[in-house]
């Protein structure tokens, strides 16, 4: 059970907040039962009793956790966003459990006893956090400690970081929503002088100081936790000095997950547009799906959300009695596509002249998916906004039981999907690329095809399905078992390297001319249409989520995948020694050297060629001369 923090008690320091008795005092193992749980307490022995020899170092605002494990390394350039990792006491057993989620780093098989959530748990409580949340832009110089204090008067501070995105900003979570009710009553709406106010009221502030800070007045103490990934080159330098192939694929992930900040961020801002179309549809939710939620996102990825109406038709059945049924006066239109891009296009114009911090809105209504795109500037995000997409939710649940049930998952398709982007295979220009989406399928339809498998077939989780699972959309069975603590761990222990190699020789020699790919069954089965690349959708079984590959594409990442196993072959049979400072294994496959020597060597048959012909040439030549 997690402990919010009393208002008077809010301090600076970089990993855990304690009061002013506790800094002077010993920190013993019974102070820290007021914050965490008796599993998390075993956790935070050692460190509790090495910060009884650091009190004077936290009276600095040195972190008493030294110990637990950073995700990123702070950099000297600062980057947009960056965030800075500034927390109350209460997010201390919260940080401990992100770090027993699915993060790549157990070396083989699935062993892991820890109940694990089901994706609308995670929604909600994730949805729930969000509504206890403020985002604030603050002056550069504020005081931490005075804008905790001053927040506390509303109520008790939960958690808390900074980050720099266009400005400099606050996310602030407090314990209960009153208390962001209560700070709302207490907010103004801004006198601009000359320029007119639109007086929209969200959870989006703004910090002002009613009089500059004096020269000796004490100074923000941040500790800057860079959240974008690290450059090529800095990646490369970790990579190298791995000590294994198995190290480097997790070392990837872990540079380019996203972060705690980062999730609960995007979660927020779904939280603020929820605000926005609740204004005209009261009860409606904005859910974040696709990669912001899937468990295979990574920093800098966009924000996909979905505008779910299903709320507002909800009865109370209570108060719905009687031979009466009473109903809403609506506007009713031809079909259900023209009263999606309606509520977009309405959206869209509230979205670009009321919403705070949304910019370059665009109204994108004719595609096959009405959607409405902007960017978030406070976040930094780029945003897609559709409705009526409940399909796009269920897939993502669906990546989210796949990359929840084996930590190998996550690590082969991040690194699959960097290697994609590194060859220029995927591009976020629309086109004839292969997308993220499809590399993420391939790479469980190949789990899925290992022996013993290490991922379940989709018909194996429907038949695990209980009655409360069933769903329909659209005439689509969408039925899977939603508890993950139901699915049986795989038995396959094979280590990321081979997963690696074997992926590439698989797809390497993969029949596409003839076969189509198939998580359904997990299966390869021959392809209903010409085109180059048949993925079937898993829920709309008719339609081809690789549609827009053509041959030339497919073709390269075809001869892309023979030559990276190539490689790993080579380096096998040489028994490199890591670490060295020459790329090798994962990190000389994301060398650009590889597309080039393929450009050297598609070269090279075109002169054999010409020579070839110049040597036909002369013997037709030759022969005409001797008739």
């Amino acid at each position: 059970m997690q402990m919010c923090v009393p208002p008077q008690t809010c301090s600076f320091r970089p990993q855990i907040r304690v009061t002013s008795e506790e800094r002077s005092s010993n920190l013993t193992l019974e102070a820290s039962r007021c914050f965490v749980s008796a599993r998390v307490r075993r956790k935070l022995l050692p460190f509790w009793l090495g910060a009884r020899l650091t009190s004077t170092m936290a009276v600095r605002g040195v972190g008493l956790l030294t110990g637990l494990p950073l995700r990123a390394q702070t950099r000297t350039r600062i980057r947009c966003p960056a965030f800075i990792r500034l927390r109350c006491a209460g997010t201390v057993a919260a940080d401990l459990r992100r770090e027993e989620q699915p993060s790549g780093s157990v070396e083989t098989g699935s062993k892991d006893k820890t109940p694990k959530k089901t994706f609308p748990e995670v929604q909600n409580e994730r949805r729930e956090q969000a509504q206890r949340t403020v985002l604030i832009h603050c002056q550069n110089k504020v005081s931490e400690r005075k804008f905790l204090k001053y927040l506390s008067q509303h109520g008790r501070i939960h958690s808390h970081f900074f980050y720099e995105s266009f400005g400099f900003y606050a996310v602030v979570e407090f314990c209960q929503k009153d208390s962001v009710d209560s700070l709302l009553k207490g907010t103004q709406t801004p006198a601009n002088g000359t320029e007119a106010a639109i007086p929209f009221r969200s959870r989006f502030l703004s910090l002002k100081l009613r009089s500059p800070p004096s020269q000796g007045s004490e100074q923000p103490q941040v500790l800057l936790n860079n959240q974008l990934p690290p450059s090529n080159r800095k990646l490369s330098e970790l990579l190298c000095a791995a000590k294994s192939i198995d190290d480097q694929l997790n070392t990837l992930l872990k540079e380019f997950q996203l972060t705690e900040e980062n999730t609960r961020l995007r979660y927020l801002t779904s939280s603020l547009i929820e605000d926005i179309a609740a204004a005209y549809f009261p009860d409606c939710r904005v859910k974040p799906f696709g990669s912001s939620v899937n468990t295979f996102g990574k920093l800098g990825c966009d924000l996909d959300m979905f505008l779910d109406l299903d709320e507002t038709k909800k009865l109370d059945i209570q108060k719905n009695k009687g031979n009466f049924l009473i109903e809403f006066q609506v506007k009713n239109v031809a079909s259900e596509r023209m009263a999606t891009q309606k509520i977009l296009s309405v959206l869209g114009e509230c979205l670009d002249h009321f919403g705070p911090g949304c910019v370059s809105v665009q109204k994108i209504l004719h595609a096959r998916c009405p959607l409405v795109r902007f960017s978030h500037q406070a976040s930094g995000f780029q945003c897609d906004l559709t409705t009526n997409n409940r399909i796009a939710m269920k897939s993502s649940e669906l990546l989210y039981i796949y990359g929840t049930l084996d930590a190998r998952v996550r690590a082969l398709v991040c690194s699959v999907r960097y290697w994609a982007r590194a060859h220029s295979l995927t591009s976020s220009i629309p086109g004839a690329w292969i997308t993220n989406f499809s590399l993420t399928v391939m790479v469980i339809f190949f789990l899925q095809r290992r022996s013993p498998p290490i991922l379940p077939t989709l018909d194996t989780l429907m038949t695990l399905a209980d009655e409360e699972d069933e769903c329909v959309i659209e005439g689509n069975n969408c039925t899977f078992i939603r508890d993950l603590n139901k699915i049986k761990p795989s038995e396959n222990t094979e280590s990321l390297e081979v997963l690696l190699k074997e992926f590439f020789e698989y797809f390497g020699n993969f029949a596409f001319s003839k076969n189509s790919i198939n998580i359904r069954q997990g299966r390869e089965q021959n392809k209903p249409d010409s085109s180059p690349l048949h993925i079937q959708n898993p829920f709309e079984t008719s339609l081809n989520i690789s549609k827009n590959v053509n041959q030339s594409q497919l073709q390269r990442f075809v001869e892309l995948a023979r030559e990276s196993a190539w490689v790993l072959q080579q380096e096998e049979a040489a028994a490199p020694c890591p670490p060295s400072k020459q790329p090798w294994g994962l990190a000389a496959l994301l060398l650009p050297s590889i597309a080039q020597n393929k450009k050297v060597q598609k070269k090279l048959p075109s002169e054999r060629i010409k020579s070839l012909l110049e040597s036909v040439k002369n013997n037709i030549a030759q022969s005409a001369t001797h008739t």
